[in-house]
């Protein structure tokens, strides 16, 4: 059941909205496990074999999981800087990766071993479980917050619907429990209740928007020219091969941004508010300045839990370099098991090495910062790049994939973007894979996301999401014109935007993020 489908939209949102607000109006607690059950309810319609009967495994597993971190939890805080508190911990951390590294790069080890050995050796089909990633590195923070003393004696039901709140459940954002839990002890859910649903549907439908209208037609322009590189047919052209990486670039973003703005909108709806998770990246003037914008709850997890513990900036810049180095490296491998979202992961540590030691230099020489505009471009042609191999991941995960194929798409593309298979920017119209004025679209598109708002900033005076005041262009400031206000007026343009929706409904595509 995923967020664009009419199954979600027209009954499972409705159904469980109206429960909520009818049982949660006699007993809080009860509109909590309203939503823990419905939550479940939720992650328990997935099938990921529609051809089998439904099995109640999957639903086991995410239960099993709470319940197991729950415990450990308890005993951790009630048992800090002891030595059986220690080893809770460690038992603890261990078995929450330990079940995402099996399901989740158990077949990434077995076809590079038999790559490199030939020994013969496979595995059953693995299956990977629905938001598995995200469940896991949210409790695992947990547990490290119990030992650090963090944590409190949270209520079973709350911490439960901390882990499995549908509208982040599947692909974040990543939520701490000291954003959510407080939440969820506060009893003021029922106040507010008209702003909270106009707020709430108003973001909900401007995330449709970026995913049906916008993602979904770039979608095809960069699979067919992925595509195309990847059957050796032939080499595309310079100009084809930057249409490729940009559509790709506008997909994800409308689809990451479009998702988020949906699960923030779906929370909103009952008077929940989850934290920001997206915020123009490509606004971005350093790749540094990406990191705080894009997936921004994954970068804050990768910097607390990991970078952090490796010894972060405190053990000279040799150490620094090389912990940023692993730790975009392990995000690459989170996102994807797989080695071309490796090279994805270290490309990025690499841009965050060079954008540190230039920073330094600068500071030492006294020179002033590049013009916004010109470190915009630079940051966002070093995003392209890096979309390649991350977008060729594809060829490697799917049912017929390899690695050498979406290396070889990686290779192709990367070659085409710079000119070494030529500079015709397209080809003749026989040999055209798509129409150049999808090019066009593109370049108008990117410059529509360097101009315009985005959704919190357009949302700002009703705080849509945690975390809002602290982001660049966040701060309230004066009341502009174009920022939303529950009028007749904004009611007619959100109308407009589901007008424009419905039109374009005609297909279901997942969005990307569930696949990690």
């Amino acid at each position: 059941m995923i967020f664009n489908s009419y199954t979600f939209l027209l009954l499972f949102l409705p159904l469980t909205l109206l429960g909520f607000y009818m049982v949660g109006s006699r007993s809080l607690r009860g509109g909590f496990s309203w939503l823990v059950v419905m939550s479940l309810l939720y992650y328990g319609w997935w099938n990921p074999n529609p051809d089998q009967p439904w099995s109640p495994w999957w639903l086991a597993l995410i239960l099993g999981s709470s319940i197991g971190n729950y415990l450990f939890g308890r005993f951790i805080s009630g048992h800090q800087a002891s030595g059986p508190g220690k080893m809770a911990l460690i038992l603890g951390v261990t078995a929450n990766l330990g079940v995402l590294g099996y399901f989740k790069y158990a077949g990434l080890f077995t076809k590079t071993l038999e790559a490199l050995t030939g020994s013969g050796m496979s595995l059953p089909d693995v299956i990977l479980p629905l938001g598995i990633s995200f469940f896991t590195f949210q409790q695992v923070a947990y547990l490290v917050d119990a030992w650090r003393g963090e944590t409190k004696e949270y209520n079973f039901i709350d911490y439960l619907l901390f882990v499995t709140f549908f509208p982040q459940l599947i692909a974040g954002p990543i939520v701490h429990h000291k954003e959510m839990l407080p939440q969820f002890q506060k009893g003021r859910h029922n106040s507010h209740r008209w702003v909270n649903f106009s707020t709430g549907l108003t973001i909900l439908l401007a995330g449709l928007f970026k995913k049906v209208v916008l993602a979904d037609n770039f979608a095809p322009i960069a699979t067919r020219l992925f595509g195309l590189a990847t059957t050796g047919e032939r080499d595309l052209t310079m100009g084809e091969a930057w249409a490729a990486s940009t559509s790709y670039a506008l997909q994800i973003y409308f689809d990451f941004s479009g998702y988020s703005d949906m699960a923030i909108g779906a929370a909103r709806l009952f008077g929940i508010r989850l934290p920001l998770n997206f915020h123009s990246p490509y606004k971005a003037t350093s790749v540094v300045d990406f990191w705080r914008r894009w997936h921004m709850t994954l970068s804050r997890f990768l910097r607390d839990y990991l970078y952090i513990t490796l010894g972060g900036n405190r053990c000279g810049k040799v150490r620094r370099y090389t912990n940023l180095l692993i730790t975009m490296a392990l995000g690459g491998l989170w996102h994807g098991a797989g080695w071309t979202f490796l090279l994805w992961g270290l490309l990025h540590g690499a841009y965050l090495c060079i954008n540190h030691a230039w920073f330094a230099l600068r500071k030492a020489m006294s020179w002033p910062a590049l013009p916004k505009p010109v470190a915009i471009l630079l940051t966002f042609v070093a995003v392209l790049v890096a979309w390649v191999p991350f977008r060729a991941g594809s060829f490697e995960l799917g049912p017929e994939g390899s690695t050498a194929k979406a290396l070889e798409a990686t290779r192709s593309i990367l070659s085409s973007m710079f000119g070494l298979n030529g500079i015709e920017l397209w080809p003749d119209r026989s040999a055209m894979a798509v129409k150049d004025r999808h090019a066009f679209r593109a370049v108008m598109c990117v410059l529509l996301v360097w101009c315009l708002p985005n959704t919190q900033q357009w949302m700002r005076r009703y705080q849509p999401g945690l975390g809002l005041d602290r982001l660049p262009g966040g701060q309230l400031g004066t009341r502009r014109w174009w920022q939303w206000r529950p009028t007749g007026l904004w009611a007619t343009f959100s109308i407009l935007l589901l007008m424009g929706t419905i039109y374009q409904f005609d297909k279901l595509s997942e969005f990307i993020y569930f696949q990690f």
